[in-house]
């Protein structure tokens, strides 16, 4: 019950300063008359409801999208460097977005949220291949750098196509950080739905990737099949980034800071950690959204850049609290 109290409660504060702070703050009784008496002629509650609304949802899908990700990677790999953003999926994603406008012209909202999925799971399975997961070979620096080599391969092609075609640098503008400015224009019914189906598959598979910790050999005498989960793991891996590139962008170092505060809160039980890190990444992402549109208000930082301002010092410390046999 503590447990819950102590992520709940910070979580409906961060949705509350979502909802009411802003360039022109909102009273309480702003937002009760925007959620359930909805007067479309007072400007207050328009912005409650057609804008901050929106953002808080696709923050809470953002964050919890990439918190959970990112600790089914580290489950999976035992790589406590594994993150959606240096591992190369989030760019595989956005390389996905890029090139879909190159080919489509101007795609739309709907098609460059279909776009992200494959984008994004080419570049799990290009990582975890390149970085030796399937024959269990797969250590820190080895899917770090894999997921470094990919990103900087994506980003480099993204480059060529926008030297090539000017016109697709506006959508690149957007993929390039991660933002919730647009969140009103992106199909989040349908990216809920794609997280809760990824959520679904993690859960469901949670025990068999706890079982691939003690070992491939172990594993396979206690009845699971390490391909068989890992292909799970990858769906799922990929429809939790994919449905969160598809309402914020790419959003680096979140997957990285939420696993080892959802593990040492949840004593390193894999179905409480992915229920743990959903309710994180969302408090974290809401509450660095915030702050981003009150620093320099009225204009904004974007939220891609603020979790980067936390996330590379915490990326710094996993690094240097890395026994050294693990960097082999």
């Amino acid at each position: 019950m503590k447990l819950i109290l102590g992520l709940v409660l910070p979580l409906v504060l961060a949705m509350a300063l979502t909802l009411l702070v802003g360039v022109q703050d909102a009273g309480l009784g702003n937002l009760w008359n925007a959620l359930f008496v909805f007067d479309p002629a007072d400007p207050a509650q328009v912005v409650i409801h057609s804008v901050r609304l929106p953002r808080l949802v696709a923050g809470c899908i953002a964050g919890a999208g990439l918190g959970m990700a990112g600790t089914i990677m580290q489950a999976v790999t035992r790589n406590p460097l594994a993150d959606p953003g240096l591992l190369g999926v989030n760019a595989g994603a956005a390389f996905a977005v890029v090139v879909g406008a190159l080919l489509l012209g101007s795609p739309d909202n709907g098609m460059i949220a279909a776009l992200t999925f494959p984008g994004a799971a080419l570049a799990s399975v290009a990582v975890f291949l390149l970085g030796g997961a399937r024959t269990g070979a797969a250590g820190p620096v080895r899917l770090t750098l894999a997921g470094v080599a990919l990103n900087a391969l994506l980003l480099s092609l993204i480059s060529a196509v926008i030297l090539a075609r000017s016109e697709v640098l506006e959508v690149f503008r957007f993929w390039v950080t991660g933002s919730l400015a647009q969140a009103n224009t992106r199909p989040l019914l349908a990216m809920t739905g794609t997280l809760v189906i990824g959520t679904g598959l993690a859960l469901l598979a949670a025990p068999r990737i706890e079982a691939l910790a003690l070992g491939s050999a172990l594993a396979r005498g206690l009845g699971t099949r390490p391909a068989r989960v890992q292909l799970v793991a990858l769906a799922a891996i990929t429809l939790m980034t994919g449905s969160a590139v598809a309402v914020a962008g790419p959003i680096a170092f979140l997957g990285l800071i939420v696993p080892p505060l959802s593990r040492r809160l949840s004593r390193h039980h894999l179905r409480r950690e992915i229920f743990v890190s959903a309710v994180l990444g969302a408090t974290i992402i809401l509450l660095a959204d915030t702050v981003g549109r009150l620093v320099v208000a009225p204009a904004e930082i974007r939220v891609g850049i603020m979790t980067a301002l936390i996330g590379a010092p915490a990326f710094i410390l996993v690094v240097r609290r890395l026994k050294p046999g693990a960097l082999t």
